[in-house]
């Protein structure tokens, strides 16, 4: 692990090995005293936004790949609002004020966190890489981005200087002289990709504008950038295996057991991962019991056979829309008629419908939903097989249970709250909150007589809880090395009955996406979490249900621990610690 007491832009020196590579700023003071200049009394929700926008504006300047400078401000701007946090007025806050704080104070300690991953992360590509061009790259798009006095002849000597060195890391990748693990192999051509990109950047500033400028750099420019571009596909080809057209091989980046905890804490989780794991066992069990009772009503000896019986109950091509609306407005009715959430009229109104694309579904072989509900279905293009797969990954009782999941009571009703109350906890997106809520519908309709259910719905709505159960225990074993991609396809095969199409989908989005490495665990997890807490407040303490939900929806985003604070008025502290564990109080 690298020493937390020295610049973030230590680690990539010291992978650099280049004169070039040093940086020319000092380190970091650190002055247990500093205050940022905004006023101590600045309110909480305001510091928020402030915040939000401050380091939307550092990010989108600095973060340049393998740039020390970019890694030094960065981390000054977490240590700054750390330590001016510590002066807020926290007692003086409401409840709401004191979730506040506690959310920002988590969100900062987290992004430290990150940062110094990804500064560990990155020294280990300079490495694979030769450490020399990445940094002189990244210096150059620094000074092209601070508007610095061009030199044209200077870059032309610069960019044909790294041309060799670029030539030299190649030659070793090929002859195997330079080798990475996967992970760390994949890592390198993401961020050569991105300074492939912000080089074109740089060029497209000057081109033309600068006719000197232009003049000198018109050679070598050309060349660099078909030679990243061949750098990575080289690294693609040797080191991962793969052809440059690849879309299909699954690889990802295991972030091992201390990457879990560390992430169970910023999430307010106070489980280790093996518990989790037992927890998502233990709800399967659970399902495989309900699963084989909906089949033996089907006349089924295993419920293998009766979910087989239900895949092929799909609508013809071309009608998928239609049964997509039908669900919506059918979900829409029954939430307003039984009084359990407050529907804005616009929320109803505007609900918009697309199709997936067939490049898209390679990722996401099931609906979306948000905004607006993305449908998956195959088109005239697919090949017989990933047709059918995809018709019956989609069939008529996997999308009923799917639609209210994505639409209404669920995500599109609780995005249509977040962009109106308190919207600036948005930026405390966490899939326990979001993915949870969602999941606790499917939940809560699947415990009430009055919305109506077949045998086969029952098994559609249990197919995605026997999911929800096996993302847990695949996301988690992928990510304490205990399982490997292939090996989380199959879990989903065996365990839960998906298509291999779907499955491989399910497992490329959790692992190469951008989702966070606790994304898939939330589900079901959340989904646990706000079960808990309505047996409490709702069963237990006589609130109405309505009242439950809605002061859910104008909660916005945050762990739900935190919520649980919020509508039992939980005393609170500035050091606040998680210890909810909220399955015992489940009684499964």
């Amino acid at each position: 692990m690298r020493d937390p007491s020295l610049p973030l832009s230590e680690a990539l020196r010291r992978g650099d090995g280049s004169e070039l590579g040093r940086s020319t700023t000092r380190p970091l003071e650190r002055d247990s005293s500093a205050k940022t200049s905004v006023s101590e009394s600045e309110p909480i929700a305001d510091r928020i936004t402030r915040v939000q926008w401050d380091l939307s504006n550092l990010e989108s300047f600095y973060k340049i790949p393998f740039s020390p400078t970019g890694y030094d401000r960065l981390q000054k701007f977490f240590d700054d609002e750390l330590k001016a946090l510590e002066h807020a007025p926290f007692e003086e806050y409401d409840q709401n004020g004191k979730v506040d704080y506690l959310l920002l104070k988590n969100y900062l300690r987290h992004g430290l966190l990150q940062l110094q991953d990804d500064a560990e992360k990155d020294q280990q590509v300079l490495a694979f890489l030769g450490g020399f061009f990445p940094v002189r790259l990244a210096r150059m798009i620094e000074a092209r981005r601070k508007v610095a006095d061009p030199d044209g002849k200077q870059a032309a000597a610069a960019l044909t200087e790294l041309m060799g060195h670029i030539s030299m890391v190649k030659d070793r990748v090929v002859n195997k002289k330079e080798t990475a693990t996967p992970p760390i192999a994949r890592r390198a051509t993401k961020l050569l990709a991105e300074l492939q990109a912000l080089l074109q950047e740089w060029y497209a500033f000057y081109k033309d504008y600068d006719p000197l400028f232009t003049w000198w750099i018109s050679d070598p420019y050309p060349k660099i950038d078909t030679a990243l571009a061949d750098l990575s596909d080289t690294v693609k080809k040797i080191v991962l295996g793969l052809e440059s057209s690849d879309q299909d091989t699954i690889i990802g980046e295991p972030i091992g057991r201390v990457g879990i905890l560390d992430a169970l804490e910023y999430e307010m989780i106070p489980y280790t991962p093996e518990q989790l794991i037992d927890i998502g066992q233990k709800e399967y069990a659970w399902c495989e019991t309900e699963m084989q009772k909906a089949a033996s009503e089907l006349g089924f000896q295993h419920w293998r056979a009766a979910l087989e019986h239900v895949k092929n109950q799909y609508v013809p091509p071309g009608q998928q829309p239609l049964l997509v609306r039908a669900l919506t407005q059918e979900a829409t009715s029954y939430v307003k008629t039984h009084d359990l959430a407050t529907v804005p009229p616009v929320c109803e109104e505007t609900i918009q419908t697309f199709m997936m694309s067939p490049q898209d579904q390679k990722m996401n072989p099931f609906f979306l939903g948000g905004n607006s509900i993305i449908v998956s279905y195959p088109t005239s293009t697919m090949s017989h097989e990933d047709k059918l797969m995809s018709m019956r990954g989609n069939n008529k009782h996997f999308a009923r249970a799917t639609v209210f999941h994505e639409m209404i009571p669920g995500h599109h009703l609780h995005m249509h709250y977040m962009s109106r109350v308190r919207p600036y906890r948005q930026m405390f997106m966490t899939p326990f909150c979001i993915e949870g809520w969602a999941f606790y519908w499917e939940m809560l309709l699947w415990d009430k007589p009055s919305w109506e259910k077949t045998s086969e719905n029952r098994i559609g709505m249990l197919f995605w809880r026997m999911h929800r159960c096996a993302r847990i225990v695949f996301s988690l074993r992928y990510h304490l090395g205990e399982m490997s991609a292939q090996e989380c396809v199959e879990l989903l095969v065996n365990w839960v009955g998906h298509e291999r199409a779907t499955a491989e989908g399910e497992v490329r989005r959790s692992v190469m996406g951008e989702y966070g490495p606790l994304y898939q665990a939330g589900y079901m997890l959340g989904g646990l979490q706000l079960y808990a807490l309505r047996k409490k407040v709702v069963d237990g303490l006589g609130v109405k249900e309505k009242d439950f939900h809605d002061a859910f929806l104008n909660a916005n985003q945050m762990p739900v621990e935190l919520f649980r604070a919020l509508v039992s008025g939980q005393p609170l502290s500035g050091d606040f610690k998680t210890q909810w564990k909220f399955y015992e109080e489940i009684g499964r």
